[in-house]
């Protein structure tokens, strides 16, 4: 296994030769202990079949099924799949996933540490995800904002971006709201964290699952500060050229691996777009999302 840092990036590396088949335990904890401080490692060479990409998952965790069945791989369900390209006529998975900034799970109550997508059909133009280090993030805010967030705490829930499915055609959309709520309810966590894995401070919100932050006791905050903090890392910048801002890019073969502690991503997706799938796994690994977290 060779690992080298992405030339030009501030995060990020690339892995040659990488076998979860044949990797010893000691190459497994190299690589995770790699995707947490460089944030996005990138495996060259990937060509798996959706049990052979679990058994990788696995490797590195234990994975999380997602909750809605109409995201799930027929064949083995712990896969989320990504898809505008019908197999026999039929929808397989999600089309047009992510357009907004989030980590993955962000609005439930026991998110993951690990993300693994393996595109399986990939685009010829507009290939690629954005991401934004909210460990860095947090790092470059001005101090006085960095003192007006300090014991603050941010809720999030999926009730923005949540995909109509396709036993809700024709349901009224107040009925739905209410079984978005009660499913799935707003979960409250601080708004920086300390990363359990390397010590960092992290930034946890994202534009596309927070929905809004409060003091200490529980006493809603000004939705300004929440924009300001929008705004100071990146996430309304809608060309995408902030300094925070990490197009990865990919190609076939790839299999991407990223810390879903420390970075929020958007997909990259056009008005004309391409055929274009792929398959996510999820994990947990050692540690919860940060010490003290209550449990799930």
């Amino acid at each position: 296994m060779q690992i080298t840092d992405q030339p030009g990036a501030v995060l990020g590396v690339t892995v040659e030769d990488f076998d979860h088949t044949t990797a010893s335990d000691t190459d497994i904890g190299t690589l995770k202990q790699t995707v947490y401080t460089k944030k996005i490692a990138v495996l060259k060479g990937q060509d798996l079949t959706p049990e052979q990409f679990l058994a990788l998952g696995r490797r590195l965790g234990r994975p999380e099924t997602y909750y809605e069945p109409m995201y799930q791989h027929p064949d083995v369900p712990e896969i989320f799949v990504s898809s505008n390209v019908p197999e026999n006529g039929k929808q397989i998975g999600v089309p047009k996933t992510g357009k907004f900034w989030h980590a993955d799970y962000q609005f439930m109550p026991d998110p993951f540490g690990i993300t693994l997508i393996h595109p399986q059909v990939v685009p010829e133009q507009n290939r690629g995800t954005y991401f934004i280090d909210m460990g860095r993030a947090y790092e470059r805010l001005p101090g006085e904002l960095k003192k007006e967030i300090a014991g603050t705490r941010c809720r999030h829930s999926v009730r923005k971006y949540f995909k109509i499915r396709p036993h809700d055609v024709y349901r009224p959309i107040s009925e739905i709201l209410e079984e978005v709520e009660t499913r799935t309810p707003p979960v409250v966590r601080p708004t920086a964290f300390t990363h359990p894995m390397t010590g960092e401070t992290v930034l946890y919100l994202s534009e596309g699952f927070t929905v809004g932050i409060e003091d200490a006791d529980g006493a809603p905050l000004d939705e300004e500060l929440l924009k300001r903090l929008f705004e100071a890392t990146g996430q309304l910048d809608d060309t995408f050229e902030h300094e925070g801002i990490h197009l990865q890019s990919f190609e076939k073969g790839d299999l991407l691996v990223w810390d879903n502690r420390s970075l929020i991503h958007r997909a990259r997706h056009t008005t004309t777009p391409e055929p274009t799938v792929s398959h996510r796994v999820t994990v947990h690994d050692e540690c919860k999302l940060y010490e003290g977290m209550p449990a799930a």
